[in-house]
C-alpha cells in the first residue's frame, strides 16, 4: 500500500503545479493575444464598412448633383433639402476618411505582405488629405471614389476575383494615389 501513495501524492502536485502554473502564466496570455486578434478583425470589418460608406456616399453625390438656381422643374424647399442632404453624405465621407487615418495602425499592420500594408496606409493618407484640401467638391468626390475601388477590390472582393484583378486594381490605386497626391500647378507671379 504505501507504494502507491506516494505515486498517486506526487501525480496530484504535479497537477495542482501545471493547473496553478497554466492558470496564472498561460492563460492570460492566450486571452489577451485572443483580445488583440478579435479586435484586428473589427477593425477590418470597420475598414470594409468605411470603404462601403465612400463609395455609396460618393455615388449619391455623383447622381444627385444639385439642381441650377435657376431650374425651373426644382423648388427652392426642394433645393434647400437636396442641398442639406448632399452636406450631410459629405459629412459622412469627412467622417470615414478621419476614421481610416485614425484607425489604420490597427486595420492595416496584420496584412501578411508589407505591400498590403502600405497600400492601406497610403490609402488612408491619400483619403483624409483630398477630404480636408481645398479642392472642389465634385474633385473631392471623385477622388474618392477613384481611391476607395481599388481598395475594396484589393482587400475584399471573393478571393477569386482578387487573385484575378489584383494588377488591375494596384495600377488603378496608383494612378488614384498619383492623381490625389499631386499638388496644383503654382499660380504665376506678376
Amino acid at each position: 500500500m504505501p507504494n502507491i501513495v506516494w505515486p498517486l501524492l506526487a501525480a496530484t502536485v504535479t497537477a495542482l503545479v501545471t493547473t496553478i502554473a497554466t492558470g496564472v502564466l498561460v492563460i492570460p496570455r492566450l486571452e489577451a493575444r485572443k483580445r488583440r486578434i478579435q479586435e484586428a478583425h473589427i477593425a477590418r470589418d470597420t475598414f470594409n464598412s468605411t470603404l462601403l460608406t465612400i463609395i455609396s456616399a460618393c455615388n449619391r453625390l455623383q447622381s444627385l448633383p444639385l439642381p441650377a438656381p435657376d431650374d425651373p422643374d426644382c423648388t427652392e424647399v426642394m433645393r434647400a433639402r437636396l442641398a442639406a442632404e448632399r452636406e450631410r453624405w459629405m459629412q459622412q465621407l469627412d467622417e470615414a476618411t478621419r476614421w481610416l487615418i485614425d484607425h489604420v495602425e490597427t486595420y492595416a499592420a496584420g496584412w501578411p505582405l508589407g505591400e498590403l500594408r502600405i497600400m492601406a496606409a497610403q490609402h488612408a493618407a491619400a483619403s483624409r488629405m483630398v477630404m480636408i484640401s481645398e479642392r472642389p467638391e465634385e474633385t473631392k468626390v471623385e477622388l474618392l471614389a477613384e481611391l476607395a475601388g481599388p481598395v475594396q477590390g484589393i482587400y475584399f472582393t471573393y478571393v477569386w476575383n482578387r487573385a484575378r484583378n489584383y494588377g488591375r486594381d494596384r495600377a488603378s490605386l496608383a494612378a488614384a494615389l498619383a492623381r490625389a497626391n499631386a499638388l496644383p500647378a503654382p499660380e504665376p507671379t506678376g
